[in-house]
């Protein structure tokens, strides 16, 4: 029985403003709010919200039968939270029906994968403990930035736990192989992989509203007849998306809203079922290992990462940026680690591309490629300079670390001790608050006693009036 697996992305660009080489050491915050608050605004009002309210009726029509899945990038999340918090609240509300899964991403939504372990590692852990925190449970699954992976990222993935991740079903690295099926990882064959269906995902987020193309108009039976056509033995289909598609990139007068509420139905009717990425890697078996030495991705027709590394110009500020990671992540100050999450996001890197695309890229306040990257630099120098501000230059990430040791291990001395202090103090005004009254006790004794002997008292005055009147 095939089973459709769909997923959503929901991650939004952190603008940066002008910032010009005088700027460096005497402005130390790089972003344009009134743009991040325009931008977050208009797509949380034209898909965003369009988009999860058609789910939300989709599960109240179709029940536990429709199933899909969203990840987060925890830059996003932020924005949402100053921005448009309703969007978020109205995926809470999708989360207690049980028919949503949420994936881990790194939180920055950058390039870690690519340059630092334990910096992959804990955007990652941050981003996870947000999801926690707002739909109460952890991510099995990871989904990282633009669906890049390679043997050696899914190998990190296993290390930290995940069972399963996406990724895209590239021609190139699946060769005669179908993205239809689960498929494990090379250096890691506990870690299950799901492709991403190129031609299904981008009919619907890129094609959908393109009367030039062949495919057009695109109906909902049409395209589940398609699905159901294929070979009986590739059960799995997974269509993976940014949510901005359905509103922005497909126009909600196109009519794509409408299409993705039909297919449940269509589907239901071809014997196919919904699942989210949990479930299928709990419920099938691999096919085999998927070998992946070089870094694939989502984005452009090379389904690789130069469109973020592919001029000497992304290189040598990704080179730059992560020079600091490991001196970033020792000295842990929370408004450079703000900064740093911004800073990382791939959205950076991409405007500084020279290769042409089929996508139409939006360069924003850049006029050029060299723009970007000029801006970019003054921006990532003041950054570094701030970095290296936290603690004398002269002292090695290795030094650093060890002093930095130092001084956790003595705080948690103090904090053991403080705890230790407050329970002992508990103690004693428990044992005070017991002796009290035992002493007050006594005292209340001699009060009832005092009464009866100032009657004996006086019956012994009256007595000796009374025998020296008979004298």
């Amino acid at each position: 029985m095939k089973t459709i697996c769909l997923y959503f992305e929901i991650h939004q660009i952190i603008h940066l403003k002008r910032y010009r080489f005088f700027d460096i050491g005497t402005d130390h915050y790089y972003y344009d709010d009134f743009e991040n608050e325009r931008s977050i605004s208009d797509i949380a009002e034209r898909s965003y919200m369009p988009a999860l309210n058609a789910f939300q009726e989709m599960i109240k029509e179709h029940g536990k039968y429709f199933k899909l899945a969203f990840s987060l990038s925890g830059v996003g999340i932020e924005q949402l939270e100053m921005h448009a918090p309703q969007v978020l609240a109205k995926l809470q509300e999708l989360n207690e029906t049980g028919c949503v899964e949420f994936l881990a991403e790194p939180y920055s939504h950058g390039l870690s994968a690519l340059a630092n372990e334990e910096t992959f590692a804990a955007d990652v852990k941050k981003q996870a403990k947000k999801m926690k925190e707002y739909f109460g449970k952890q991510p099995t699954v990871l989904r990282n930035s633009s669906l890049i992976y390679s043997d050696d990222i899914g190998a990190q993935a296993a290390a930290m736990g995940f069972k399963g991740m996406l990724t895209e079903g590239a021609k190139h690295a699946l060769g005669w192989k179908s993205p239809h099926y689960v498929y494990n990882c090379a250096m890691a064959p506990n870690l299950k992989l799901l492709l991403r269906d190129v031609d299904l995902s981008d009919d619907i987020s890129l094609r959908f509203n393109n009367s030039d193309w062949d495919g057009y108009p695109l109906f909902a039976d049409t395209y589940i007849n398609r699905i159901a056509s294929m070979p009986a033995d590739e059960q799995v289909i997974n269509i993976f998306m940014e949510l901005s598609a359905l509103g922005i990139a497909q126009p909600l007068s196109s009519n794509i809203l409408e299409f993705i509420k039909a297919l449940p139905a269509c589907a239901k009717e071809r014997g196919m079922t919904f699942s989210t990425p949990t479930e299928i890697c709990m419920k099938m078996n691999s096919v085999g290992s998927l070998d992946v030495p070089d870094t694939l991705s989502w984005v452009d027709e090379e389904r690789d990462v130069s469109c973020w590394l592919g001029n000497p110009m992304q290189r040598e500020a990704f080179n730059k940026l992560y020079s600091v990671a490991d001196r970033l992540r020792i000295a842990n100050d929370p408004r450079i680690n703000q900064d740093w999450d911004y800073l990382q996001a791939s959205n950076n890197f991409r405007f500084m591309t020279t290769k042409p695309s089929n996508v139409g890229l939006d360069r924003g306040i850049y006029t050029s490629p060299f723009d970007a990257f000029t801006n970019y630099m003054n921006i990532l120098g003041d950054f570094i300079n701030r970095v290296n501000s936290l603690y004398p230059e002269e002292i090695d990430n290795e030094e650093l670390n060890s002093l930095l040791t130092t001084i956790k291990n003595q705080g948690d001395e103090i904090e053991m001790k403080d705890k230790e202090i407050d329970r002992l103090k508990a103690k004693v005004a428990k044992m005070q608050a017991e002796e009290k009254p035992a002493e007050e006790a006594p005292k209340a004794k001699k009060t009832t006693r005092k009464p009866a002997a100032k009657k004996a008292t006086a019956a012994k005055t009256k007595k000796k009036t009374e025998a020296e009147k008979k004298d």
